[in-house]
């Protein structure tokens, strides 16, 4: 038998297989299409099911949606109710700050016992670099004084403010003949309390 007669035998044998599926779906798609005006028929009878029990349709449980708590407006406030006479102290601290305790007292020593507007205007012109540290401590006292107790910057005074040694960083510095010097890298732990009084 040569190449080109089995290559035909092949392609007979396909178009056959060809001819067979198609006649077997053609016998099926009538089968479905019977099935299915028999579903749509069972559909109303489920609806009409429903009404005749003389119970309301239930709706599916959806969960609920968690609202942020800035969405909602019923919530209550976190802020401490006070009397008008009252005295309110309000604390900051900063710990682990990169400044030597000696140099960072030299600048508190200007704020203690002023305003908090005065105080923010001595620290904005302060030459001193512990400066900018002590200022975001004293606007950090200021933030709490206002989300805790709706106090607002004009209220209130500096009634303390100090600074505590932290732990000393202790590192080498290399020098002439194969020396070595000790550096001692300080840090501070500052603390500014303001209040209501006198105010």
């Amino acid at each position: 038998m040569s190449p080109k007669d089995s290559r035909d035998r092949d392609d007979a044998q396909k178009d056959d297989e060809v001819e067979a599926s198609a006649e077997a779906a053609e016998s099926e798609a009538p089968e479905a299409k019977e099935e299915a005006p028999e579903a749509k028929e069972e559909a109303p009878e489920a609806k009409e099911e429903a009404p005749e029990a003389g119970e309301e349709p239930v709706a599916e449980a959806k969960p609920k949606r968690r609202r942020r708590a800035a969405e909602t407006s019923t919530q209550e406030s976190t802020t401490q109710r006070r009397d008008p006479g009252q005295t309110v102290n309000v604390r900051a601290r900063a710990r682990y700050v990169r400044t030597a305790p000696r140099k960072a007292r030299l600048v508190m020593d200007h704020i203690r016992g002023k305003d908090v507007e005065q105080a923010r205007a001595i620290l904005a012109y302060a030459p001193r670099a512990a400066a900018v540290d002590v200022l975001k401590l004293l606007d950090s006292a200021v933030a709490n004084a206002e989300h805790n107790h709706e106090l607002g910057p004009d209220e209130l005074r500096v009634r303390r403010a100090y600074v505590d040694e932290g732990p000393t960083i202790k590192r080498f510095r290399p020098r002439a003949l194969g020396r070595a010097t000790p550096i001692h890298k300080r840090t501070s732990h500052m603390t500014i309390e303001l209040t209501t009084e006198g105010r």
